[in-house]
């Protein structure tokens, strides 16, 4: 057993590092949110809003009722998210095949200069961030990728699971 502390008060007997990581990646995406914003602040799309077009952008001609279950949003949820896209002409719907109730969703051109503006944002200020680091955390950080990215992997099927590792 180990004590470990973050700048957040997260401090104590910790039995593996998953509650100083977890906490660490929650730091990061408001970091990474907040510097985003403060790098592009004319970036007229909320942080759902964007999820949604990098959504579409993996999956082209997903129904909206797709992108809630990929999404874990409640359906009305991405009908008011898709609806603000289409009002700024970032993704269109077409009838999809075999319902005519049902709409296929895509990016337009603007949707994808949108996303692809707010990814070169963040690759920028990565960029940035670990220029600024010394030698020796750029090369721990260098090492530690093929795990960090087996681990987002690992989480991300346990987006399609039963909720049973929460232990409820």
């Amino acid at each position: 057993m180990t004590t470990s502390a973050t700048p957040y008060g997260l401090a104590g007997p910790v039995a593996s590092p998953g509650l100083v990581l977890a906490d660490t990646v929650a730091r990061l995406r408001r970091a990474m949110r907040r510097a985003a914003r403060a790098a592009d602040p004319d970036c007229p799309l909320t942080v759902a809003q964007l999820e949604v077009l990098s959504c579409l952008a993996a999956v082209p001609g997903a129904r909206p009722s797709q992108v809630a279950r990929h999404m874990r949003l409640s359906p009305n949820s991405v009908t008011t998210l898709v609806n603000a896209l289409y009002t700024r002409g970032l993704v269109t719907r077409s009838r999809a095949a075999g319902d005519a109730r049902a709409f296929a969703l895509s990016l337009t051109a603007d949707g994808h200069s949108v996303l692809a503006r707010w990814m070169r944002t963040n690759a920028v200020l990565v960029h940035t961030a670990l220029a600024g680091l010394g030698p020796h955390h750029q090369r721990v950080l260098a090492k530690a990728l093929p795990a960090l990215d087996a681990l987002a992997r690992g989480i991300d099927t346990l987006a399609d699971a039963p909720p049973q590792y929460l232990g409820g």
